[in-house]
C-alpha cells in the first residue's frame, strides 16, 4: 500500500512540474506576443460643416486633425461626396508637424445632398509620393435647398 502511494504521489509530483513548465512557457510566449505587437496611435479628428445651405451661397467646411505617431508629418485632406460622383478629394492642407488643418469655400449650384469626410495622412517628408493614411472622420451631410 506505501508503494501504491509513493507511486501515486511521483506521478502527481511530475504532472505538477509539467503543469508548471507549461503555464510558465505559456507566460513567456504570451509576453513575447505582447511586446511584438504593434502599438496603435491616438488620433483625433474633427470636421464642421453647416447643415443646410441655399443653392448658389458659400458653404465653408472646416476640418482638423492630429495623431501621436512618431516620425510623421501630417496632412490633412477634405473629400466630397455629392450627386452621385463617388468621394474625390477637395483641397488638402499643407504637411505641418502636429495639428493638421483644412478649410474649403464653395457654392453648389443645385438641390442635394454633399458628404464630406477629413481625412489624416502621415508623410516621412514633404513630398512623400507614398503617404499612409491614419484617420478619416465621420461623414457630415449638408443639404443644399
Amino acid at each position: 500500500m506505501t508503494r501504491t502511494k509513493k507511486t501515486r504521489t511521483k506521478k502527481t509530483g511530475a504532472m505538477t512540474r509539467g503543469g508548471r513548465a507549461v503555464v510558465i512557457g505559456a507566460l513567456g510566449l504570451a509576453s513575447v506576443t505582447l511586446a511584438a505587437a504593434p502599438a496603435f496611435a491616438k488620433g483625433t479628428m474633427d470636421i464642421t460643416a453647416p447643415r443646410t445651405v441655399h443653392v448658389g451661397k458659400t458653404l465653408t467646411v472646416k476640418a482638423h486633425g492630429d495623431d501621436d505617431s512618431a516620425g510623421f508629418l501630417h496632412q490633412l485632406c477634405l473629400e466630397e461626396n455629392g450627386f452621385g460622383q463617388g468621394w474625390h478629394q477637395e483641397t488638402c492642407s499643407p504637411a505641418v508637424e502636429g495639428e493638421a488643418q483644412v478649410t474649403a469655400h464653395g457654392t453648389s449650384a443645385r438641390r442635394g445632398d454633399l458628404k464630406f469626410r477629413a481625412v489624416l495622412y502621415g508623410l516621412t517628408s514633404r513630398h512623400d509620393p507614398k503617404p499612409v493614411r491614419l484617420h478619416t472622420s465621420d461623414v457630415v451631410t449638408v443639404h443644399v435647398r
